[in-house]
């Protein structure tokens, strides 16, 4: 993400949105991911390599319509054997142009398991209000036998200095390779912080998240969006928008997931 305008971390997306019975604002990709007005765009910078034989619930969402050769878009989470969590900005394509990806470190290998998304429930208050950057995808084929992750509930949780972890395939800036499963460490900076930081953007303390450095150098960023910021073994937050990618100043803004977990629940229950 870069100048002073708000950016969404998303791979590319500009279509339709295919369903919504949710609520929620996302922004984080690369290329020309949708977004809501006035918002930025973000991939993992500065972090290290990562492993989904570790974290077998972070699955990789790919679109036929990604500039990408691998077919990178977004990220999401595996919460239930045929539902991921993901961000509203992600989920703006024809239903019939993802697959979701579980199992595989590098997008560009054949490793892992793939389904094609059945149906998609887009937060309805995305785009007509600030923040309501999350969405959820039923995949066509179940992926039976793979660790989920639970949804974060506790809206305390967000307290400066908690150690939470973002994991992505996306860019990297050349701190890292390309196409590959990466995390990076990003404390809580508070709400407070980037209040003060995005002033101009809307940030929204009742419903996003802000995690990184004030110096900068870690990061989320392009091709991230809809992947899972962890915390105490839950899904803390998922990877929205920024100004830039790691720079001092412009930290990681997330949706907040207790804020709609409600929500989700019921869309993963259904």
């Amino acid at each position: 993400m870069t100048g002073n305008k708000q950016v969404v971390r998303a791979a590319l997306a500009a279509g339709v949105l295919t369903a919504a019975s949710l609520g929620a604002v996302a922004v984080a990709g690369s290329a020309s991911a949708a977004q809501s007005p006035d918002r930025p765009t973000t991939r993992i910078v500065g972090g290290t390599v990562a492993h989904t034989a570790d974290t077998p619930w972070a699955v990789a969402l790919n679109n036929s319509g990604s500039p990408s050769p691998s077919g990178q878009w977004c990220g999401s989470t595996l919460v239930k054997a045929d539902k991921i969590v993901t961000a509203a900005h992600c989920a703006q394509e024809a239903v019939s142009t993802y697959t979701a990806i579980q199992g595989r470190d590098v997008l560009t290998q054949s490793a892992g398991k793939t389904s094609r998304i059945a149906s998609i429930s887009v937060d309805p208050e995305y785009g007509k209000s600030p923040a309501h950057d999350v969405a959820v995808m039923t995949l066509a084929t179940p992926f039976d036998g793979v660790d989920t992750l639970p949804l974060n509930t506790d809206k305390t949780a967000d307290a400066a200095g908690a150690a939470s972890v973002v994991y992505g395939w996306g860019s990297t800036e050349g701190t890292g390779p390309e196409d590959t499963f990466q995390k990076v460490d990003v404390p809580v900076l508070g709400d407070a912080y980037c209040g003060k930081a995005y002033a101009s953007e809307g940030y929204t303390a009742d419903g996003e998240i802000c995690a990184g450095y004030e110096e900068g150098g870690k990061d989320s960023c392009q091709g991230d969006s809809g992947g899972p910021l962890v915390l105490n073994g839950r899904l803390f937050g998922v990877v929205s928008w920024g100004v830039g990618c790691a720079d001092a100043g412009n930290p990681g803004v997330y949706a907040e997931v207790a804020t709609y977990a409600a929500e989700l629940q019921a869309q993963i229950d259904s």
